[in-house]
């Protein structure tokens, strides 16, 4: 019989997170028959089965429920020992300190406040597409610290040896193209882009996908997702032609585009920080944030449409204002 192994922890972990077999073999690179034998080996070991098919997936059986647990707190252990090796270099001095992000505006700020502020050898930086696989690196104390936006299902996610904290409630803005008369306004009303082609991320990386919909729903129409594109400079060339996308409210107009604020802010994303408890950053999360708050600050002159809206909804920065007063930032 074989042995149980942490491969297998985190399989039935991933299966119980995700509530879906296929889901968890998909977050963790498997295929599903591959994560299928893992289950059926964990069972075999155990003696019992783990969990039940039903219409909405994967439920923890009894036995299951007394296995995840136990797996969480011993997944939860080997994770600190690692980070508790890797954050020390032979000398005993702090190593280096791994930040991850998804594609944001003022990574690069945020970056040299760390370099400024926590102490460690170096800053090394791994940019990930989505929130989800951040999240992925971040548990497993591969990256000890990142800047993610709230994805669908986040709440279900095992959030072991992380502190996370919301940086900011973000508005979406829209990118036009600059010949568009819709770009003449000071801000655009989400219901006058209803018969627009749409530039989007692929969509296993759009991580409110779901939120998209409503909102535009409420606005009276379904989006047409015409094209899907993972790279800002093509992105922004296919809005330059005539499509339409949202973004990041710190995008600068030019290149043939305009960048406008939304009538009312009707989608907006939480950007979150997450801070491992263990590594070069634990015990700083407070240092941390203030890194990120002065850094997402920094940014703000890139568009002056932002920096207006910020200034008319103190309410949606309250806790980037509160880190920046208490560190005279």
């Amino acid at each position: 019989m074989p042995d149980l192994e942490l491969r297998h922890l985190r399989a039935v972990c991933a299966i119980a997170e995700e509530g879906s077999l296929t889901k968890a073999a998909t977050r963790l690179g498997l295929t599903q028959p591959a994560m299928s034998a893992q289950l059926r080996t964990v069972e075999r070991i155990v003696g019992g089965q783990l969990f039940d098919r039903t219409h909405g997936g994967s439920a923890p059986t009894e036995l299951g429920k007394q296995v995840v647990g136990t797996a969480r707190l011993v997944l939860d252990e080997v994770e600190q020992l690692v980070s508790l090796a890797k954050g020390r270099t032979r000398d005993g001095t702090p190593g280096p300190l791994v930040v991850g992000g998804v594609p944001t505006l003022f990574f690069g700020h945020f970056v040299e406040e760390l370099r400024r502020s926590i102490p460690c050898s170096e800053v090394r930086t791994q940019i990930m597409p989505g929130g989800s696989d951040l999240l992925e690196l971040l548990v497993n104390g591969q990256v000890h610290l990142g800047v993610l936006d709230r994805f669908e299902g986040m709440e279900r996610r095992e959030l072991r040896g992380l502190e996370v904290r919301r940086l900011i409630s973000e508005p979406q803005f829209v990118a036009l193209p600059d010949w568009d008369p819709l770009g003449e306004q000071d801000e655009v009303d989400l219901a006058q882009l209803a018969d627009r082609d749409w530039v989007s991320p692929p969509d296993e990386l759009v991580g409110n996908r779901l939120q998209i919909f409503t909102v535009c729903a409420e606005a009276g129409f379904t989006p047409r997702l015409t094209h899907h594109v993972n790279e800002a400079s093509t992105a922004r060339g296919l809005v330059a032609k005539g499509a339409v996308s949202f973004a990041l409210p710190q995008s600068r107009s030019g290149d043939g585009i305009v960048i406008r604020p939304l009538r009312g802010a009707p989608l907006m994303v939480d950007l979150m920080l997450a801070t491992r408890r263990e590594g070069p950053a634990a015990g700083r999360a407070h240092d941390v944030f203030a890194c990120a708050a002065r850094a997402y600050r920094a940014v703000l002159p890139r568009n002056p449409g932002y920096a207006r809206w910020w200034e008319e909804n103190p309410q949606a920065h309250a806790e980037i204002d509160a880190a920046l007063l208490q560190t005279g930032g």
